[in-house]
């Protein structure tokens, strides 16, 4: 089922203003490798998530299953010199750039940074970094409540990322708090869990 529809959850994400799935969008089939942000990372999800047509940035896209305000997953291929997102204001609110020469414990520092600008995040606390092997590498996972711009809505998040061949891929989860993040962050889990660097060309956006 494409959009889970609980009762409770419907509540809440009215209350939480979600942004409704609109035309464009496209769904992505349980069981089946799927390459992401134009890049041959794929993941192989296994139930049915939901690709917004609006990017983040260049090189990254957004899964959700009731609306990305409620469970969004980005995944983020980033080359040396890029944002992870589009640029705010490029004179005034330039948006920290991905480096090659980073360090593993330099990407929650980056992904803050780019949330603090992007969304306007004032309230930002990294809660846990640890080193994990993903996508066949050394790389790290970090967890991070925070609240948007505008919002009483406190949230949590959780992101994997590695440097391969001089190139960022990092996978985020963000929800409320409330209901949503421990609900659904198995599902973003069992997607990482699954992320594979394949040699083919990337799956062409519907």
């Amino acid at each position: 089922m494409a959009i889970r529809i609980f009762s409770t959850a419907f509540a809440i994400g009215a209350l939480l203003s979600a942004q409704p799935l609109m035309a464009g969008n496209a769904l992505m089939p349980a069981g089946t490798p799927v390459a992401v942000a134009r890049s041959t990372l794929t993941v192989t999800p296994e139930q049915e998530w939901n690709r917004l047509s609006a990017r983040p940035g260049r090189n990254s896209e957004t899964w959700t299953l009731d609306g990305d305000d409620l469970n969004g997953v980005n995944f983020y291929s980033i080359e040396s010199g890029r944002a992870l997102f589009r640029e705010v204001s490029k004179k005034t609110k330039p948006l920290p750039h991905f480096s090659s020469t980073m360090l593993l414990t330099d990407i929650p520092a980056l992904l803050e940074n780019s949330y603090r600008i992007a969304l306007g995040t004032t309230l930002f606390t990294m809660t846990e970094v640890e080193p994990v092997p993903f996508l066949g590498t050394r790389g790290v996972r970090f967890s991070y409540s925070f609240r948007k711009q505008m919002e009483d809505v406190s949230r949590n998040g959780e992101a994997v990322g590695a440097i391969v061949d001089g190139r960022l891929y990092l996978m985020s989860f963000d929800a409320p708090a409330i209901l949503y993040f421990d609900r659904d962050i198995a599902a973003f889990r069992q997607m990482v869990s699954t992320a594979r660097l394949e040699s083919v060309a990337p799956v062409a956006r519907r």
